[in-house]
């Protein structure tokens, strides 16, 4: 069966979407489309020089009209943020080129579920959303699903435990107002606290939970990889892949990303994240986890934040 895959932006996150792609298997077909075509052109060719070794795939640099047939659309294009611009400004930049894309990408791809990786992701979820016109259902942001890795790897560090044994999320923006809902953390469906009383591990020995560095070291690991490697794709990559494995795939799994809100704890007209069911075609639904009042508040606190942003910009 065929399985076409887009990606608008051939920058680091965007090459290595194709190259961990390419070398898992998850695709048949890999268009990369960039305003830089050489760029795009040299991604691609270096990645399919490898193919040989990798199961059958089609890749190529095309143009817009290329993407025809696509089952998903990426899109990492962005710039970074420059010294001496501020952080309204930089979102006005990257939500004009979402807005420059948008009428481009869908004419060509209407019927694609469309994932946005492009910082301020939360901000340019809501504006493709707005200004596509396409089901809201096929339009999300990888949101917090970066974060939730952290969170997990964190806390697997600090119990010696498998990562696919933690069950915990990162909810709200993809940024500084971001939060750990602690009261529905849990290993292996224990509750984390009780796990972490309850532990009996003999030969090691097991610090204690330490929220506040936990959140410190998801909130600064971004700024971390950047400071000693220059970018950080890597992971972001992974966690890509894994939402086009679901979008792909034939079963439902529940992932943190950024969708529209309507209502869901009191909040509506802003995208951020909660934990969403991502299946074949988007966007199928969401869990409401039963989280504090004080968390509530600071779900909704991190919607303030991403509206107040929306309404300095020019959509």
């Amino acid at each position: 069966m065929s399985r076409k895959v887009t990606i608008i932006g051939a920058g680091n996150v965007g090459s290595t979407i194709a190259y961990t792609m390419a070398v898992t298997g998850l695709t048949s077909e890999i268009v990369m489309i960039d305003v830089n075509t050489a760029k795009a052109l040299g991604e691609t060719m270096d990645i399919r020089q490898g193919t040989p070794f990798c199961a059958p795939i089609k890749i190529y640099a095309g143009s817009y009209s290329d993407a025809a047939g696509s089952d998903v659309v990426i899109i990492t294009s962005g710039i970074a943020r420059r010294p001496g611009q501020t952080r309204i400004d930089l979102t006005q930049t990257n939500v004009n080129i979402i807005k420059s894309i948008a009428p481009e990408i869908t004419r060509y791809a209407p019927d694609a579920v469309y994932v946005l990786v492009s910082n301020p992701v939360d901000i340019l979820t809501y504006v493709f959303a707005k200004v596509s016109g396409l089901p809201e259902n096929r339009v999300f942001g990888s949101g917090t699903l970066l974060d939730t890795a952290r969170l997990r790897s964190r806390l697997a560090e600090y119990l010696s435990i498998s990562q696919k044994n933690v069950h915990a999320y990162v909810l709200g923006e993809h940024g500084d107002s971001s939060f750990v809902p602690w009261s529905i953390a849990s290993i292996s469906n224990i509750n984390l606290v009780d796990y972490r009383n309850g532990l009996n591990y003999k030969g090691v020995i097991h610090p204690d939970l330490d929220f506040d560095e936990i959140e410190k070291y998801i909130r600064t690991s971004g700024s971390k990889i950047i400071g000693r490697k220059g970018a950080t794709f890597y992971a972001i990559a992974i966690s890509v892949c894994h939402i086009i494995e679901v979008l792909l795939g034939s079963t439902n799994t529940v992932m943190a990303v950024s969708s529209m809100m309507h209502g869901e704890f009191g909040i509506d007209e802003v995208a951020l994240s909660i934990p969403f069911i991502v299946g074949p075609g988007g966007i199928k639904g969401n869990v409401l986890p039963p989280l504090t009042d004080e968390e509530i508040s600071k779900l909704q606190h991190s919607a303030g934040v991403l509206k107040d942003v929306i309404s300095q910009i020019t959509l």
